[in-house]
């Protein structure tokens, strides 16, 4: 199987320290939940939800019904559902998405297929907004002229 052919572009060495890439190819269908560790490159069909720490590789002819969370995904296929990433979304220009993304950082091809909310926190250790009125600084309304 050439793992080209799942999302058009040569794919990456091997993870250092010997760890193996997953490969789920176009012929698996899967009602469930998958969950990995380092990295997956699915090309199939699922129905349930991916979990994660790693990350996904959705190929050209991926099928997702469902939600995806993991540490950085790539989608060259479709996606029916959310997906949160607490790192990097790539939407390739051969993808469909249609559900919210929530990631640090997004990247979005030209023709890319994108139906839904974005949400992107680029700093987790953001300044939260004051949630007591008494922590706030007081602002006076403006005057408006009296016309005479």
């Amino acid at each position: 199987m050439n793992l080209n052919n799942l999302t058009g572009k040569p794919m990456a060495e091997p993870i250092p320290g010997g760890a193996a890439k997953n490969v789920l190819a176009n012929d698996v269908d899967i009602k469930g939940t998958i969950k990995f560790e380092n990295e997956l490159i699915f090309d199939g069909k699922i129905e349930g939800e991916i979990l994660s720490e790693g990350t996904l590789v959705i190929g050209k002819n991926a099928e997702v019904r469902g939600e995806v969370k993991t540490k950085s995904v790539t989608v060259h296929g479709t996606v029916f559902g959310n997906i949160t990433v607490t790192e990097k979304a790539e939407l390739k220009s051969s993808s469909q998405l249609t559900g919210d993304l929530k990631a640090t950082r997004i990247i979005i091809e030209e023709g890319a297929t994108f139906i839904g909310k974005s949400e992107v926190t680029p700093n987790k250790s953001a300044v939260k907004q004051p949630s007591s009125p008494t922590s706030s600084v007081p602002v006076e309304p403006r005057k408006q002229p009296v016309p005479a």
